[in-house]
């Protein structure tokens, strides 16, 4: 079974966003990910969705890497140690972007992402435990497709622990759950709409080991994407109700 489909008139157009720090500052991340996250995502996304068209983007960028959201169907984010750095009103304008039809993928240390709070309204705060734990994530909806060809459970062998209580509202689709060899256990993989958008989170990737180099979680993110992404055009919801259009309509 493979990656949900795509179909549509135009490929989606998928924005993979690091903020690019810890490959920098710390050498044995750099040596797992000489291209950065987002390079080794990327890169895996081009082959596992040949329809999308895939860029990438960081902090540093201009306009922090968030200068094209409008031409952006789908916004994969990493972050962590640089979360307060983004301006605050960019945080709103990915969240605006979201609520009007655009996909979000927050992946791993990333819900504390000021987008990601924006989105979720709470805290969103966990417990955690760097110590080299084994995961196995499980789906606890069978059949979603965020989960196809992704074998149950996906085990990880060495990784970071994220455990519950997980401050973030009920999710719309509880998709996967983990379980940690130190017996706790996280909601790891989990779906919102937020307005014509939805919002996917997904919790491997922690930057000290390759997940993202691990096939099975590469197709994860590959369907997460596939699956939030709009099923039509954008939707301007500062629109008055009498004259409801798309983002690609004149003004």
């Amino acid at each position: 079974m493979g990656s949900p489909s795509l179909a549509s008139s135009a490929p989606i157009r998928v924005l993979v966003w690091n903020e690019h720090r810890a490959e920098r500052a710390d050498v044995a991340v750099a040596a797992l990910y000489p291209e950065g996250m987002h390079g080794a995502l990327a890169a895996a996304l081009r082959v596992l969705l040949p329809e999308a068209e895939v860029r990438t983007a960081t902090l540093d960028d201009a306009g922090h890497g968030l200068a094209t959201l409008a031409e952006t169907d789908v916004l994969v984010w990493w972050g962590h140690r640089a979360h307060d750095e983004l301006p605050h009103e960019l945080a709103l304008a990915v969240r605006d972007a979201v609520c009007c039809g655009m996909g979000f993928v927050a992946l791993h240390s990333s819900h504390l992402a000021r987008p990601f709070l924006q989105l979720m309204g709470t805290s969103c705060a966990l417990r955690w435990r760097e110590s080299d734990d084994r995961e196995h994530v499980w789906c606890v909806a069978p059949g979603h497709p965020i989960f196809a060809g992704v074998p149950q459970p996906l085990v990880l062998e060495r990784h970071e622990m994220y455990g519950e209580p997980f401050a973030v509202p009920p999710p719309d689709e509880l998709v996967g759950v983990s379980w940690f060899s130190g017996g706790e256990v996280f909601r790891s993989v989990a779906v919102w709409s937020r307005g014509a958008g939805k919002v996917a989170y997904l919790s491997p990737g922690h930057e000290t080991y390759p997940i993202y180099h691990e096939p099975a979680v590469q197709r994860l993110v590959a369907n997460a994407v596939g699956y939030v992404a709009p099923r039509a055009g954008r939707v301007d919801l500062l629109a008055s109700p009498e004259t409801p259009r798309t983002l690609a309509d004149p003004a």
